[in-house]
C-alpha cells in the first residue's frame, strides 16, 4: 500500500504538469509507449515493491547501506550494455564501497534477513530501467520520463495491490490524515522531484559517474536522520 500510494501522488503530480503544459498525449505516443511504460514497471513498480518490502524488514541504516552496491551494478551494467570501459580508479572505488557493506551490515546478517536480499535486488533494477532509457529512449525529456515512471509504476502497483491484500486490509490503519501527508510528501517531493532531478543528471553525466555521486551521500544523511528520527 505505502509503494503504490507513493507512486500514486507522484503520479498524480505529473499528470498535472503534463496537463499544464499540453503535453499528456506523448505519455502514449506510439513510437515511445513501450519503452516508457517498461521504465515504470522497472524503475517503479518492481523496485518500489523490492524497496519498501525490504525496508520493512530492516533497519533505516541497513536500508541506506544496501542500497550503496548500486554503483558496483552500474558499473558493470555499463560496461556490458553501453560499452563505457571502466577506469582503474572506478573498479577500486566500487570494490571498496562493496567491502564496506560488507563490514557494516554483516554477512551473517545479511545471509539470514530477507529484507537486505531485496534491498540489494532493487538497485539492479534501477539500473535496469536506465539502460532502457539510455538505450531506447534518446531524446525523450526528463519530465516525461518521470511521469513515465510513476504513472505507467503506479498502475502496475494498483494492480499488484488490489490482487494481494485490497481496501480490506485498510481497516486497522490509524490516523489516516498524518498518513496521508506522509505519502503525499513521499510521493512528489522525495519520490517525483528526485526522479525529475536523477534524469536531468544522466542527460548530462554518463551513469557510473552520476551513480557514483548521487548513491554515497544517502549514507550519510541516513545516519543523522535515523538517529534523529528513529533513535537508532
Amino acid at each position: 500500500f505505502v509503494a503504490m500510494a507513493t507512486t500514486l501522488f507522484g503520479a498524480a503530480f505529473a499528470l498535472l504538469h503534463l496537463g499544464s503544459r499540453g503535453e499528456l498525449g506523448r505519455l502514449i505516443a506510439r513510437e515511445h509507449v513501450a519503452g516508457l511504460a517498461l521504465i515504470g514497471a522497472l524503475g517503479t513498480g518492481l523496485a518500489f515493491l523490492l524497496y519498501y518490502s525490504g525496508a520493512s524488514r530492516s533497519s533505516g541504516i541497513e536500508t541506506a547501506l544496501c542500497i550503496q552496491i548500486e554503483p558496483a551494478y552500474s558499473l558493470a551494467l555499463s560496461w556490458l550494455a553501453l560499452g563505457h570501459h571502466p577506469t582503474r580508479r572506478r573498479v577500486i572505488a566500487t570494490f571498496a564501497i562493496l567491502c564496506g557493506i560488507a563490514i557494516a551490515v554483516g554477512i551473517e546478517r545479511a545471509s539470514a534477513s530477507p529484507g537486505v536480499w531485496l534491498l540489494l535486488a532493487t538497485p539492479f533494477v534501477w539500473q535496469l530501467s536506465h539502460l532502457v532509457v539510455l538505450r531506447g529512449l534518446p531524446g525523450v525529456p526528463p519530465h516525461e520520463l518521470t511521469a513515465a515512471r510513476y504513472v505507467y509504476g503506479g498502475v502496475m502497483l494498483t494492480l499488484m495491490w488490489w490482487a494481494q491484500d485490497g481496501p480490506s486490509h485498510l481497516s486497522a490503519v490509524a490516523n489516516w490524515p498524518r498518513l496521508i501527508a506522509l505519502l503525499a510528501v513521499q510521493g512528489v517531493i522525495l519520490s517525483y522531484a528526485g526522479t525529475l532531478l536523477w534524469y536531468n543528471a544522466i542527460a548530462r553525466l554518463d551513469l557510473t559517474r552520476a551513480t557514483s555521486i548521487v548513491v554515497p551521500s544517502i549514507p550519510v544523511l541516513s545516519f543523522a536522520a535515523g538517529f534523529v528520527i528513529l533513535g537508532e
